[in-house]
């Protein structure tokens, strides 16, 4: 039994996904390790360092059905050494032929720092399908939409009228420049670490260079420019690429969860029959998906500060960053993954009511054209006379309860106006702007 609400078998869906979960589990962790290991004595066979029988016999023992966890566990505590029970547990299944070439040089960073670059690499491929799956559901939405009027809200309040096909550009568009950043990226954290004690790589002499490079080739790693032992930028990057991303579902999932209010009513989640909002409100259906995708990002951004903290390490090797890194890069991963799963599932069922957009912008009378009248007013009383004069006017129609229209025209100073252009000005589709044509520019930065 697992106390982390991601390994519950009640609650781990809202934490994590069983896909993430077999990266990070003990089997998962510990197959990774042998991995790591076998491709280690192999890449010391191909400069000469290991026998190559040594390493295929390691290879064809570096299976976790092989290991005894619970020995591996028990040495682990006995020894007080983070690796020592796997290596005593590996070289117990090993004839002596190969016992000795086991871990050969390498040490714990060696190990934990290369597995960690392969979780980057693992949870970088389902950041890659899954951001792209939100991306391309969003730009959806701005094609379809394009046109939509809906409320524009700044401060939380109503302001212009935007297109409900802008609001979804602009999240098309910043999840694409998250995939950017990661495609970008992932040459400086997809490297493996081959240092050594102190990063010089001294126990391999000579050949060093070549192992390293060998090492890297095998696990379909970079290989650095110099050791990453006391550098932990490149874990910290990676975090914080998964905080930004987190927050940038959570942004969408928090607006999705602001318009479904039913005073609001412009989107909703779709909904899962059998699913119970309250066990005393039947009534109720729950934002679940958009309300979860918030507390996730929270999680994930917690640990990028964390991350953070790891890059000031001291001299050429600091437990007390990496071995932090142990705890919060699962943490960051497993609930990244779940917000991209659930954050794919919610767009993907999202419904838009056109209907209520409508009705929406018409409930606020006109006052929602303020700016384009504001605009024509401009040239014929100068811009800060004319706010002075729209906002008198709006003022005193809202608080007596009257339509845009009749305010203005209450006031004689508007008088510069025609009838005729004040209505058009009051028309809503005459005040988006350049909204389609800034979906129109996304659409086409995406290809579509």
């Amino acid at each position: 039994m697992s106390a982390h609400p991601a390994d519950s078998r009640l609650f781990g869906h809202l934490w994590s996904t069983a896909e993430s979960r077999t990266l990070f589990d003990d089997n998962g962790r510990v197959q990774s390790w042998l991995h790591i290991l076998a491709t280690l004595a192999e890449a010391q066979a191909d400069v000469d360092l290991v026998p190559r029988a040594a390493a295929d016999i390691i290879r064809n023992h570096a299976q976790v059905e092989r290991i005894d966890l619970d020995v591996v566990g028990s040495e682990t505590r006995a020894s007080g050494h983070s690796t020592m029970g796997l290596i005593r547990a590996l070289r117990a299944t090993l004839p002596d032929s190969a016992r000795e070439w086991v871990y050969y040089g390498a040490t714990v960073q060696d190990l934990s720092d290369t597995w960690g670059a392969l979780i980057c690499r693992a949870i970088g491929d389902i950041m890659a399908r899954d951001v792209s799956a939100m991306r391309d559901l969003t730009a959806e939405l701005a094609r379809r939409y394009r046109d939509t009027p809906m409320c524009g809200r700044t401060h939380g309040q109503p302001g212009l009228p935007i297109t409900f096909g802008f609001k979804a550009a602009v999240w098309a568009a910043e999840l694409d420049r998250h995939l950017s950043r990661l495609a970008q990226g992932r040459q400086r954290w997809e490297v493996v670490q081959l240092g050594g004690a102190l990063g010089t790589m001294e126990f391999w002499g000579e050949r060093a260079p070549d192992l390293l490079q060998a090492f890297a080739a095998r696990l379909e790693l970079g290989a650095p420019e110099i050791c990453w032992l006391s550098a932990r930028d490149r874990v910290a990057e990676f975090v914080c690429l998964l905080a930004a991303t987190s927050a940038t579902v959570a942004k969408i999932g928090n607006e999705v969860f602001q318009l479904q209010r039913p005073e609001i009513g412009e989107v909703r989640e779709g909904f899962r029959p059998g699913t119970v909002g309250s066990i005393t409100m039947p009534h109720k259906r729950n934002p679940e998906n958009s309300e979860q995708l918030v507390s996730l990002s929270r999680v994930v951004r917690a640990q990028a500060g964390l991350a953070l903290e790891g890059i000031v390490s001291e001299h050429e090797r600091d437990g007390r960053a990496w071995k932090t890194e142990w705890l919060l890069l699962p943490e960051a991963c497993l609930a990244f993954s779940a917000s991209c799963e659930l954050g794919v599932a919610m767009l993907g069922g999202l419904a838009v009511d056109v209907e209520r957009m409508s009705r929406n912008l018409a409930s606020h009378q006109g006052y929602l054209m303020s700016e384009p009248v504001l605009r024509a007013l401009s040239d014929r009383l100068g811009k800060h006379t004319a706010h002075d004069v729209v906002y008198q006017a709006a003022m005193t129609g809202i608080e007596a309860g009257q339509d845009f229209l009749t305010a203005l025209r209450a006031d004689r100073r508007l008088d510069v106006i025609t009838d005729e252009e004040l209505t058009a000005l009051l028309d809503v589709r005459g005040a988006l702007g350049s909204a389609g044509a800034f979906v129109d520019r996304v659409l086409a930065g995406l290809g579509r």
